[in-house]
């Protein structure tokens, strides 16, 4: 009879395991650049883009471009989500940094440089074992992780992963667009 319960109780811890297992990007929450929760599941039925950032990179100038294709795109169901991140910070003589140190100066930085309207995290890791959870998962899935800053994610209207996509790919081009509005014609 011990036995039978002990098996019973490893089955249920199990289950619920498994039921607490991400099953799509709608399951997971930012911290927003303006310290309130980001879920994600506030888009369920959309098309993301997310986007990791940084405000001093060499692609910086890409917040452009992904500001015009969320304006462009999201009465079709597109919405871009930028992920401020300063974990390709480079160590040299001069201490670069890729990202500014507060949510406040990255947020001031969009505003004024570039008109970012689409929503945004706060400052994130989104490489190595303090990864957020979503970048975790997106590892997990497609053995896949931001190998720099401007790094994309594109999720489906079901919340699963469509592709991922690296710096030098720009959010404008036919490669990225194509996945696009293949996956705003797909139902929710």
């Amino acid at each position: 009879m011990a036995d039978a319960t002990r098996r019973g109780l490893l089955l249920g811890a199990a289950a619920m395991s498994l039921a607490a297992a991400p099953q799509s990007a709608w399951d997971f929450t930012f911290t927003s650049i303006e310290e309130d929760e980001l879920p994600l599941a506030r888009f369920r039925g959309r098309v993301l883009m997310v986007v990791n950032t940084a405000s001093f990179c060499g692609f910086t100038y890409q917040y452009e471009a992904l500001e015009k294709l969320h304006a462009a795109m999201s009465a079709k169901g597109l919405t871009v989500v930028g992920i401020p991140s300063g974990d390709f910070n480079q160590e040299s003589k001069t201490n670069a940094n890729q990202e500014s140190k507060t949510n406040a100066e990255v947020k001031n930085f969009c505003d004024a440089t570039f008109g970012v309207e689409f929503p945004m995290s706060g400052i994130t890791k989104v490489t190595g074992r303090d990864a957020h959870p979503f970048y975790n998962w997106v590892k997990a899935q497609k053995n896949w992780e931001p190998s720099w800053n401007f790094n994309k994610v594109l999720i489906g209207r079901d919340g699963q992963i469509l592709g991922c996509f690296g710096s030098s790919d720009e959010p404008g081009s036919v490669q990225i667009t194509r996945v696009i509005e293949s996956a705003l014609t797909a139902k929710a």
